[in-house]
C-alpha cells in the first residue's frame, strides 16, 4: 500500500487566481509538518486547476494539518479562495 493512503484528510478549494493557487500549494507544504510534505499538494498544478473549474484538492495525514492549512490560508488570503468540501476519507493519489 502506498504512503499516499495515509494522507486522507482532504480539502477541496476554489480560487480564480493562479498566484493564489501557488500560494495555497506553499501553505499546504507548510501545514503538513511531517512525512512527505509534497503529497499534500500533489495533483494541484495549473493544469489540474484549469481542468477542474479552478478547484483543487489538498490532502493531509492528520486533521490538525488541514486545520493549519485553513487557518493560515484564511489569515493570509481571506477573500481570495474558498473551501468547497472536506473529507476524512479521501486518500491522495500518486501522481507518477
Amino acid at each position: 500500500m502506498s504512503e499516499h493512503y495515509q494522507y486522507h484528510y482532504s480539502i477541496t478549494v476554489e480560487t480564480n487566481d493562479e498566484v493564489v493557487l501557488h500560494c495555497l500549494r506553499a501553505i499546504s507544504q507548510y501545514a503538513q509538518q511531517e512525512g512527505n510534505r509534497q503529497i499534500a499538494w500533489g495533483g494541484t498544478n495549473k493544469k489540474d486547476w484549469q481542468q477542474n473549474d479552478n478547484r483543487v484538492t489538498f490532502h493531509f495525514s492528520k486533521p490538525e494539518y488541514r486545520i493549519i492549512f485553513k487557518n493560515e490560508a484564511s489569515r493570509l488570503m481571506r477573500t481570495l479562495w474558498r473551501a468547497i468540501s472536506e473529507s476524512d476519507n479521501d486518500p491522495a493519489t500518486p501522481q507518477r
